[in-house]
C-alpha cells in the first residue's frame, strides 16, 4: 500500500492516498525545555491518515521526548499538537488516548503477572460498557460485555498469531512475543495513531521481518497512522513512507527513504564529518 508522497495542505509530505483526508497528526513549532535546556525545539511534523512514518536520529536526539509530548506525558513549553483536528493542549494522558493516540514503550511495560488475555482486556476497557453495580453483582449485562470483550481480544491476538497464548502469563512469554503483546494491547484502545517506540529492539532478523509485515497488516486492516522510532535502519527504510531525522532536539531532514539515505546532514549526524571538511 506504500505509494507516492505529496505535499501536505499545511507543511511536510503525506501519502498521496491521504491527500483528500484530514491529517492524523500535526505539530506546529513544538518544543520543550528542561532547566533552560531545549530538549525539543521547533518540531514541525505532519502525518497522513494511513501513513507509516518514522522518526530516527542518534541516541539522545530527543525522539522519545517527542513521543512523551505527543501523549502529554510532558506538557510542551511551546507549540501546538493537533490530533485528528483537535488541539491536545491541557489534556491529560488518558484523554489524549481517548482522542486517538496509543503507544508502546522502549522498555516493555506489560502486566507480567496477568494473562495475555487480561493484558489485552485492559486495552479494551473502553468497550466494556457495564457500570460498577453490574460488575459487583455479576448481573447479565456484565457477562455479556465480558464475552464480547474476550471475543474482541482474541481477534486482536489472532493478528499476531497469539491466540494460543491467551491464558499464558505475560511475563512468561519470549521477548519477541512480549513486544507483540504490547502492540496488541495498544491497538486494542482503538487508536487513530499508533506510536511504536523501538518496536524491533532485541528481535532477531526473522522476528523483525515478521514485525514489518504485521505493522503493514495493522495499517491496512484498521486504516490508521503508525509512527515509529527505530534504530534498525533497514527496518525503517523498508517500512516507512516518510521519515523525519532528529539531532540535538531539532529536525534536520524530512523526506522519503530515498531522500533521507542520500541527505548529507543525515550522513554527518550518524557518521560524523570527515576531517578537513
Amino acid at each position: 500500500m506504500n505509494g507516492k508522497m505529496v505535499n501536505a495542505p499545511s507543511r511536510g509530505i503525506i501519502p498521496e492516498r491521504d491527500a483528500d483526508k484530514s491529517l492524523a497528526l500535526e505539530t506546529i513549532h513544538l518544543g520543550i525545555s528542561f532547566g533552560g535546556l531545549k530538549a525539543v525545539d521547533d518540531f514541525n511534523l505532519t502525518l497522513g491518515r494511513t501513513e507509516i512514518g518514522g522518526l530516527i536520529g542518534p541516541n539522545g536526539a530527543g525522539k522519545t521526548t517527542v513521543f512523551n509530548l505527543l501523549t502529554n506525558v510532558y506538557a510542551p513549553t511551546e507549540g501546538t499538537i493537533i490530533v485528528d483536528g483537535k488541539d491536545t493542549r491541557g489534556l491529560k494522558t488518558f484523554q489524549v488516548n481517548r482522542l486517538g493516540i496509543a503507544r508502546t514503550f522502549q522498555n516493555i511495560r506489560l502486566f507480567n503477572n496477568m494473562s495475555v488475555m487480561d493484558n489485552v482486556l485492559v486495552g479494551l476497557h473502553h468497550e466494556m460498557d457495564y457500570g460498577f453495580p453490574k460488575a459487583l453483582l455479576r448481573l447479565p449485562g456484565f457477562y455479556k460485555s465480558e464475552r464480547i470483550a474476550k471475543k474482541r481480544a482474541m481477534e486482536y491476538l489472532s493478528l499476531f498469531n497469539m491466540q494460543d497464548m491467551a491464558e499464558h502469563k505475560a511475563g512468561s512469554l519470549p521477548y519477541g512475543a512480549q513486544r507483540r503483546l504490547e502492540i496488541v494491547r495498544a491497538l486494542a484502545t482503538n487508536p487513530t495513531i499508533l506510536l511504536l517506540d523501538e518496536p524491533a529492539a532485541g528481535m532477531n532478523p526473522s522476528e523483525t521481518a515478521e514485525l514489518m509485515e504485521n505493522i503493514r497488516k495493522i495499517r491496512d486492516t484498521f486504516q490508521i497512522c503508525i509512527f515509529l522510532i527505530e534504530h534498525d535502519m533497514s527496518f525503517v527504510m523498508g517500512l516507512c513512507e516518510g521519515i523525519a531525522v532528529m539531532n540535538f532536539g531539532r529536525i534536520i531532514a524530512k523526506g522519503t527513504p530515498e531522500e533521507i539515505k542520500s541527505n548529507p546532514q543525515v550522513i554527518e549526524a550518524y557518521l560524523g564529518r570527515e576531517k578537513g571538511k
